[in-house]
Order: C-alpha cells, then sequence, then structure tokens
C-alpha cells in the first residue's frame, strides 16, 4: 500500500528549501536547499529536487500556496509563504 507523503516548499534564513515530511520516522525528512535567492524555484526545479530526493509529484496533484502572516496581530507584517503538494517515490510510481 502507498504512503500518503506531502513535499513542502518553504523559504528559510538561507533560501527555498523543499522537503518530504515522512511521518512516523525518527530519520531526517529528506530536503533540498536551493541556495540563495529570493526567486520562488520553477515548477521544472522543484521536480528535479523531487527526483533527486527519490520523489515524483503525485498523478493529478498540484501545488498548493498558503499565505502566513508573521505577525496575526498586525495586518502589515511580512508573509511567509508555504507552497505543499503530493509526491510518491519513484519506487511506487514506477510499480
Amino acid at each position: 500500500m502507498a504512503r500518503e507523503l506531502r513535499a513542502q516548499l518553504s523559504m528559510s534564513q538561507t533560501g527555498w528549501r523543499l522537503y518530504v515530511v515522512v511521518r512516523g520516522s525518527v530519520d531526517p525528512w529528506p530536503e533540498h536547499s536551493f541556495g540563495p535567492g529570493g526567486s520562488v524555484p520553477t515548477f521544472t526545479e522543484r521536480a528535479q529536487a523531487l527526483k533527486a530526493l527519490g520523489f515524483v509529484q503525485a498523478p493529478l496533484a498540484e501545488w498548493e500556496w498558503t499565505e502566513f502572516s508573521t505577525d496575526p496581530a498586525d495586518p502589515a507584517s511580512p508573509v511567509w509563504l508555504l507552497a505543499s503538494t503530493w509526491v510518491d517515490s519513484q519506487e511506487e510510481a514506477a510499480a
């Protein structure tokens, strides 16, 4: 049975990073850093990073973007973006 895995893309102090949430694992989650820079990684860059980590975007899955305020009490505060999508391991996708 295939596991439901979620990949997330977020901005950190060192730039954009992509990681796959592996619930129930004590191992570090697979992660890719896009390095410094403010540009959001393209769809192709995200797909290549997922492939390097051993995953592919699940069929029919789309990237979903969520915006969070850094200070919910202040509507003028900067926002933090988080994108996520469902992924499959490359082995499961090939089966």
